[in-house]
């Protein structure tokens, strides 16, 4: 290999992807439609008033320097579901950070359901994660993040590497809820820790806000029973945590607490695929 070529900068996936709603004649229609480079953003048929965005990363996966942008604005009255089109890959870093960041703005009495499939951390991986949510009256907003330390039935597992999320929503431009988790270093012995995930290696955050969040709570709680999870609502929000021994026993948790928080409407359809 000669000087030069060891020199070259590796190639490195960038995307951007923002969507705008307006409500109109009843229905949520688009206002605002940009993808750029790997970011693509696809709006299937709905069979009532609602929105439904699949956002898609044509890269098949992230690795260090590689950095994904989201925006979504739902216009007043308006409601959108975002979901992936499939789980999102963070491979092994050589080096540098995957960069993900989501902004998403929610107009009075809009609705926004942010619903990506899992993301799944491979061994060594360095991924910066960060949600920004801003909501105006009457808005309510739900968001399921779910992780998975490698893929169990494949024999992976995350020894070491790097996470960071960054999650902070406002409400009427006051801070609501704020939270960052960070997974830096030897990974492994730290989610053995019974106060971290006690070995398991799925787990996942949802969250609501909204004006309906007491009543949630009662439907999700007993979903949770034997179960390693809990929820916990305080100052008009939702919040629940639950950790499993895989994705597929994750997932068996997540769906029906996700239908609950929907008023029973099912995940997206991709989730299904």
């Amino acid at each position: 290999m000669t000087n030069a070529a060891a020199a070259t900068r590796p190639q490195r996936a960038e995307g951007r992807g923002h969507l705008a709603a307006k409500s109109l004649g009843g229905r949520t229609r688009i206002r605002e439609l940009y993808q750029e480079g790997a970011a693509k953003i696809r709006l299937p048929d709905t069979f009532d008033a609602s929105m439904e965005a699949v956002i898609i990363n044509t890269a098949g996966g992230l690795t260090g320097g590689d950095r994904m942008d989201w925006s979504v604005v739902a216009g007043p009255g308006t409601r959108i579901d975002v979901t992936t089109q499939a789980c999102e890959k963070i491979y092994k870093a050589s080096a540098g950070t995957a960069e993900i960041t989501t902004k998403i703005q929610v107009g009075a009495n809009a609705r926004v359901d942010w619903l990506p499939q899992e993301t799944i951390l491979f061994d060594r991986s360095s991924l910066y994660r960060r949600l920004d949510v801003d909501l105006d009256e009457g808005a309510e907003f739900l968001a399921v993040e779910a992780i998975l330390l490698g893929r169990k039935a494949m024999g992976e597992a995350v020894v070491s590497g790097l996470f960071r999320d960054r999650w902070r929503i406002r409400k009427e431009g006051r801070l609501c809820h704020a939270e960052d988790l960070r997974l830096a270093g030897e990974v492994q012995p730290l989610t053995r820790e019974q106060a971290v995930l006690s070995g398991q290696v799925a787990f996942a955050t949802l969250l609501y806000v909204g004006p309906q969040a007491e009543g949630y709570l009662n439907a999700v709680r007993p979903l949770l029973d034997g179960h390693m999870g809990g929820a916990s609502c305080w100052a008009g929000k939702l919040v629940v945590r639950l950790a499993a021994s895989d994705g597929f026993a994750l997932r068996k948790i997540l769906i029906p607490i996700i239908s609950a928080l929907r008023n029973g409407a099912p995940v997206p359809k991709v989730w299904n695929l």
